[in-house]
């Protein structure tokens, strides 16, 4: 069987990618509804009753919003780390206390989602196995607990993750050099976000900050450092809606493309609202 490949959607309103191979069919984060989840992954004639793991990058709401809903009614087993279990405890907790919602069973809404759901906890920069699927693991720059990158090594080629992060460091391109599909954040025009009126100050430097987003210059000049004849497939995720726009983004990464002579590698732009084409492997 090859390996298949699909982003789900990517933004600041949801992130969620599935890979299937022979033994194993993963979720990279899940930050949609139940219900978006289920009815993006039905486009491809799947389920989330089949899903053999849930990868989560870090605790913000764009990456965990369908975690319970779905680990818990499905017996899905989440891979993150200690920090990452805390933040999204925390943000599921705030969320109940919010609405005034009861202990569970006696217990405290943190305690109840210890209990809820299967957490498979490991230290980042650790590699493990999901059936025939290597994971290895890696730090990322960004206003998150203890946030990571993901390169997954199958049978068909690796697939590496590098979304949600400020600055580009050494690490991280030591990490993504090794991907034949690479899915890297590509986030803002500095100048659009810098003249957005619907930003505030402070959002604005938390974004360009060295723990916020990249932009898309600095997403070609990521490429340019990791460029090899085993890129083949290149992801620009995680665009703002009103800071970027996918024609820019694409544009820009193009030019850079062109500049290096990559005439291998295919760019494609993720989407917010619909699904990529799914890609074999």
């Amino acid at each position: 069987m090859s390996v298949k490949f699909t982003i789900l959607g990517s933004g600041s309103a949801g992130n969620c990618a599935y890979v299937e191979t022979a033994e194993a069919r993963i979720l990279v984060d899940a930050g949609f509804s139940p219900l978006q989840i289920r009815k993006r992954l039905a486009t491809l004639g799947k389920t989330p009753e089949n899903l053999s793991a849930i990868l989560v990058t870090h605790e913000h709401s764009d990456h965990i919003a369908g975690i319970l809903g779905l680990a818990d009614k499905f017996h899905i087993p989440v891979f993150c780390n200690r920090g990452t279990q805390d933040g999204t405890i925390w943000a599921f907790k705030t969320k109940w206390d919010s609405k005034k919602k009861p202990a569970f069973a006696g217990m405290d809404g943190t305690e109840h989602l210890k209990a809820k759901i299967d957490w498979r906890l490991f230290e980042t920069g650790a590699s493990f196995e999901i059936g025939d699927v290597g994971i290895e693991t890696f730090s990322i720059p960004h206003d998150a607990q203890d946030p990571v990158g993901f390169v997954l090594r199958t049978a068909a080629g690796t697939i590496g993750f590098a979304t949600d992060l400020g600055h580009v460091t050494k690490l991280v391109l030591q990490r993504i050099r090794a991907a034949n599909v690479l899915v890297l954040e590509s986030n803002h025009d500095v100048k659009m976000l810098q003249d957005c009126p619907r930003r505030s100050w402070a959002l604005k430097q938390r974004i360009l900050g060295r723990h916020g987003h990249i932009s898309n210059v600095t997403a070609a000049e990521a490429v340019a450092q990791i460029m090899s004849a085993d890129l083949r497939q290149l992801y620009l995720a995680h665009l703002s809606r009103e800071c970027n726009t996918p024609a820019l983004a694409e544009h820009i990464m193009a030019e850079q493309l062109h500049h290096l002579g990559a005439k291998h590698v295919q760019l494609q732009i993720a989407a917010q609202d619909v699904p990529c084409a799914t890609l074999d492997l």
